[in-house]
């Protein structure tokens, strides 16, 4: 059995970075360094006082520390992690895309007063379980160890859980319309024949590249080979002024020796002749 660190190490990176930005989030929001409110999606003070990080910090908080914040978060380990090592395998760059496109899908949602919720987040982990459940269709989950059925009713029998423990429903909903239309615009029409092709913008494959994070077939630019690299130039050894000094003085002496001459040994088999020098000496 793998150790924590471990399984850490195995994760993708997509997923990795999502789950760890929501923990750390939850996290600082237990420590009280922030107030929940000055992260959440409010278009007014978006508009009004500019304050635009709104449109993305509300997609990191999946709620304060409880049972509905730890099912969200294994949702991103187990059904996130999948879609990544599977349909999207060799494919960061557009999963990222996924992300990008199922984060402006709910902005643009929720900019309906019907649809809106303060935090995205949970939404954004539903699009996630409903595009995994249209990859996954015939795959068997067990849910609690109670009920058993087919990963293509994953999303509506989670629906029907939050709707029995009371939770919010509307963030699922909201989710699943989002992870609906990328499912349409990337594989049902264009299955369907639909000449319209739904890809991945150039700017999401160079900024892949440039984070050199995960791989991407045929992508259209090149990773970045410095990628994780904090300092780039020619490195020095410490003390390397009076290393290289004392070396040119240690090599204009043994030019000096090898130019004088030298007796000549009678003796043989000797594999080294010359003047020897203890170390230090």
């Amino acid at each position: 059995m793998s150790t924590p660190a471990e399984y850490y190490r195995s994760l993708p990176p997509v997923s990795k970075t999502y789950g760890v930005a929501c923990l750390m989030t939850t996290s600082a929001y237990y420590l009280q360094l922030y107030d929940a409110r000055n992260i959440s999606l409010d278009y007014g003070p978006v508009f009004k006082s500019l304050q635009v990080w709104r449109l993305i910090t509300n997609f990191f908080f999946l709620g304060s520390f409880s049972l509905p914040f730890a099912v969200r978060l294994i949702m991103i380990a187990k059904y996130g992690v999948s879609l990544e090592r599977g349909p999207f395998d060799k494919r960061t760059a557009d999963y990222v895309w996924m992300f990008i496109f199922g984060a402006f899908s709910l902005l643009v949602i929720a900019a309906v007063p019907f649809f809106w919720y303060p935090f995205m987040g949970i939404s954004l982990v539903f699009m996630i379980v409903y595009v995994w459940s249209r990859e996954f269709p015939n795959a068997r989950i067990n849910i609690y160890g109670v009920v058993s059925l087919k990963g293509f009713y994953l999303p509506w029998a989670l629906l029907a859980l939050d709707l029995i423990f009371g939770n919010p429903i509307k963030p699922d909903i909201v989710g699943m319309i989002a992870g609906h239309l990328y499912y349409f615009l990337t594989v049902l029409h264009p299955l369907a024949g639909g000449k319209f092709k739904f890809k991945t913008p150039l700017w999401v494959h160079k900024i892949v590249a440039y984070w050199g994070e995960g791989t991407q077939i045929n992508a259209p630019v090149q990773s970045n080979p410095s990628a994780g690299i904090v300092f780039k130039g020619r490195s020095h050894r410490l003390g390397g002024t009076q290393a290289t000094t004392k070396s040119t003085a240690e090599q204009n002496e043994g030019n000096a020796s090898a130019s004088s001459p030298q007796p000549q040994s009678q003796s043989k088999g000797i594999a080294f002749q010359g003047k020897s020098y203890r170390l230090n000496g």
